[in-house]
Parts: C-alpha cells; sequence; structure tokens
C-alpha cells in the first residue's frame, strides 16, 4: 500500500467518514465531506505529522458548487494518521514512521510530502468552517478566498477584504463575474485578428471575437429595476459568434482551396513516350546520328555496294 493510501485509510478510520483519493495529477488528494473539514486538517497535523501549512484557496465548479483546497506538507514524511493512544505521544510504530524508514523517505521526496486536502461545498450554501484554529497562517488564505469566491468561513475571526478596495462589487473569481474591462478597451492579451480593437484599421472586414470571460450581452450588463439576475450558469459561458449557414463569400474560397489541394496531393502524370506523344499518321522521328564522317556502323550493315 502506498504511502497516500495508507493516510488516506487512517484518516478515513479517525474522521469514522468516507474520505477519497486522487493520485492523477499533483500531489495526492484527499476529499472529505464539509463538515470534517476542520477534524480532518487536525488530524493530519497532530497525528500525521502535516505540521506544515503553504496555502488555502477554492475553484468555481459552476453548477457542481465549489472546491475549498488546502496544501500542506510533512516536513519529515507522513505517519499513519490514527489516534495515539491515551496517555501517549504516539505509538512506537508511528515514530519511526515520523523519522522516515525506507518506503517513507523514497514516497516523500527525501523527507518532505505534499498533501492536498480538498472538500466540495454547494454553490447556494458557499459555508465553511474556518481553519484558523487548526493553522494560524490560514487567516489570510481565507480572507482572499471570501472576497474572492464570496465564501463563508464561519468563526474567521476578522473576514474582511485583503487585496480588492472597499468600493469594489462583484467576487472575481466567481466564473459568472464579467471581465467588463476587456470589452471596454483593447485586450492586451490578444493573440487572434478580431480579438482586439487595435486591428480594426489593417483588417475591418474580420469580424470581432468576445475575448475569454466576456459572455453574451444578453447574459450580463445593465438591467432595468427589479429584473431577474443572470444565470451564472450562462454567465460563465463565453460567446461565439454564430456560424456562417450560406454557401457564398467565404464558403466558396473555402471550396476552392480544398479543390486546389485536392489537386495537388493528386500522383504525377506519368512522361510519355515517343510514339504516344507523335500525332497520328506521322511516324515517329529518329533520333539524329552523332557518329563521325566515314565511320562504319558497328553491326557492319552499311557502306558502299
Amino acid at each position: 500500500m502506498s504511502w497516500p493510501a495508507e493516510v488516506r485509510a487512517g484518516l478515513a478510520s479517525a474522521l469514522d467518514a468516507e474520505v477519497g483519493l486522487d493520485e492523477g495529477f499533483g500531489p495526492p488528494t484527499l476529499d472529505v465531506p464539509p463538515d470534517c473539514w476542520v477534524d480532518a486538517l487536525t488530524t493530519l497535523r497532530d497525528v500525521a505529522g502535516y505540521t506544515y501549512f503553504d496555502w488555502l484557496s477554492a475553484v468555481d465548479e459552476l453548477d457542481q458548487g465549489f472546491s475549498v483546497v488546502c496544501h500542506v506538507a510533512a516536513l519529515r514524511g507522513p505517519r499513519a494518521a490514527e489516534p495515539p493512544a491515551d496517555g501517549a505521544n504516539g505509538d512506537a510504530s508511528v515514530g519511526e514512521a515520523a523519522n522516515g524508514d525506507a518506503s517513507v523517505g523514497e514516497a516523500a521526496n527525501g523527507g518532505l510530502a505534499h498533501l492536498l486536502l480538498r472538500t466540495r461545498i454547494p454553490r447556494d450554501a458557499a459555508r465553511l468552517p474556518t481553519a484558523v484554529g487548526v493553522y494560524a497562517g490560514a487567516a489570510w488564505h481565507e480572507r482572499e478566498t471570501h472576497e474572492m469566491f464570496d465564501i463563508n468561513f464561519v468563526g474567521h475571526p476578522n473576514l474582511v477584504p485583503l487585496l480588492l478596495p472597499d468600493e469594489f462589487e462583484g467576487h472575481p473569481l466567481r466564473k459568472e463575474f464579467v471581465l467588463a474591462a476587456r470589452v471596454a478597451k483593447p485586450w492586451p492579451g490578444a493573440k487572434e485578428p478580431g480579438e482586439s480593437d487595435h486591428e480594426a484599421s489593417r483588417a475591418p472586414s474580420r469580424r470581432r471575437v468576445a475575448p475569454p470571460g466576456v459572455p453574451s450581452p444578453d447574459a450580463w450588463g445593465p438591467r432595468p429595476p427589479g429584473s431577474p439576475a443572470p444565470d451564472p450558469m450562462e454567465a460563465a459561458a463565453p460567446a461565439r459568434p454564430a456560424r456562417r449557414t450560406d454557401r457564398g463569400g467565404r464558403a466558396a474560397g473555402r471550396a476552392a482551396g480544398a479543390r486546389g489541394t485536392e489537386r495537388s496531393a493528386r500522383a504525377p502524370r506519368p512522361d510519355r513516350t515517343a510514339s504516344e506523344a507523335a500525332p497520328e499518321g506521322n511516324p515517329p522521328t529518329p533520333p539524329p546520328d552523332d557518329s563521325p564522317a566515314g565511320e562504319t556502323p558497328s553491326d557492319g550493315s552499311g557502306g558502299d555496294a
């Protein structure tokens, strides 16, 4: 059993809850229910040896809610996440694992094991108990996640904006948040023609492409008072111009280009022989005789009578 699987099994036993394990990409990720969030962090810190807190953030999963992720590390390798015996600081096996045996040392990449703890909260009830009591450094990370995603960390001592000005409205890392600045001024990240107004003078016939993060005008923008708010799922989808259905203009050009490509891909015609190239009724002209004057042909058939 790998060390992430051992940590998952020990954490599931300590929490008496289902714990998932994802080793598909990056550090191993453990998935726990939201009501076990603080207990899972406490167990990882006090029992499994993950005493180093790195960062905490979230991901907008649209209709699936928000994923809150915390990155921690064990400086001396992971320990089995099982509660220690009463009156003891840990049994012998936990102590040996903490010091790093051969398997743990190799898996932990020289005594440093990285681990992600993840939970999923619903979009309409974006709240989670604070982790400040477990890792004091989580205070700033929860403040940033709160202002970027509007996730309420219950019990946080000072959940106020960290980066954005006081007059800022909205939560920029939610996917329904409209990046209106990309429409109001040329987008500096434009890569394709039509993605910014600065190409209009050079290619006026090109249609303008909405930059990433800008939904359809029907899903955002000023609305009359009392009108319903836009659907976040609809606003999160970028606007794409409709494809042309006519067969003229560029469609004909594309068809002509395809025919030209097809002709160029055909096999070349073989060279014709002299008899095939001569017109009907006219025998092919023999090649000129380049022999020197007075020289008898090699077969001896020539000469005077």
